[in-house]
């Protein structure tokens, strides 16, 4: 990625520098320094809300209101299908030349 795509695609969440001269010596407070206090009064306060169900997997398949066992045994059933293939292929060369 370029240094400059990165810039932008960070520019939302850096907010800018306050601590310039112009901003700190002047006795009011500049629109830089405007917006750098309203970037902060919008994030959220507190501690992080706890949330309902691990993430990953695990939440999404095996615990809350859709716990089931399916993505094990489709787990299982596609590597059953996968080695039956790579079997069988491996049986039909070895009849190639005819014989068994």
């Amino acid at each position: 990625m370029l240094p400059t795509a990165a810039r932008r695609s960070l520019a939302g969440l850096i907010p800018p520098k306050i601590a310039t001269p112009g901003a700190v010596s002047s006795g009011t407070t500049s629109a830089r320094t405007a917006q750098v206090i309203d970037f902060y009064s919008k994030l959220p306060k507190g501690p992080k809300p706890a949330s309902e169900r691990p993430g990953g997997l695990r939440g999404r398949y095996f615990e809350g209101k859709n716990a089931s066992g399916k993505p094990i045994l489709a787990t299982v059933g596609i590597l059953f299908l996968i080695g039956y293939t790579i079997d069988y292929n491996m049986h039909l060369k070895h009849h190639k030349s005819g014989h068994h």
